[in-house]
């Protein structure tokens, strides 16, 4: 299987729609909700480099954010849920399978923690779907960080916190995918 990669930065504005969906695809997960709301930008805007695209792109999601509109908070939540959930057997995105091939090992017993976790999170935010930067940590690393999430219980950092770690794996997946 031939290792997908990015486009020359300076080269973006002038690609088809095809291949700029390949590049959110590959930076993000596939959302449709994403591409109407990125694809505008990345065919009107030169961008010097990957991480200012993605820093474009997370000043939109955090203007999603921090509207009070429905619509827009339903957006930003379709976008967030684009990604899997840690831990999941079935894993459609490549990216997403490699960055969580640690979580998928060890016993049983953390697995149906990690599966809990993801049912209490989603409990405490309607709409929303755990997106953290993995890089590497193990899974009780994690975890813990899910846990203290949950107990913060405060939906709009979450949001934001969701945001950011979505454009962490969108700078590290650029980062590895450029050519």
């Amino acid at each position: 299987m031939t290792t997908p990669s990015l486009p020359n930065i300076s080269t973006l504005h002038s690609l088809s729609e095809s291949n700029l969906t390949t590049v959110l695809d590959l930076l993000f997960e596939p959302s449709p909700p994403l591409r109407n709301l990125s694809l505008p930008v990345l065919k009107s805007t030169a961008f010097p480099s990957y991480p200012t695209l993605i820093a474009a792109i997370n000043a939109q999601l955090t203007a999603l954010a921090s509207s009070t509109n429905p619509e827009d908070i339903a957006t930003l939540s379709d976008i967030l849920c684009a990604h899997p959930r840690l831990g999941e057997k079935k894993v459609d995105s490549e990216q997403s399978r490699a960055e969580q091939a640690q979580l998928n090992t060890g016993d049983q017993e953390e697995a149906n923690k990690l599966k809990r976790l993801n049912t209490l999170y989603e409990e405490t935010f309607p709409g929303l779907r755990y997106v953290v930067f993995v890089n590497g940590r193990p899974r009780p690393a994690i975890m813990s960080n899910m846990n203290s999430r949950i107990a913060r219980n405060d939906i709009k950092a979450e949001r934001q916190e969701a945001i950011q770690a979505m454009c962490d794996i969108a700078a590290d997946r650029a980062r590895k995918l450029e050519q």
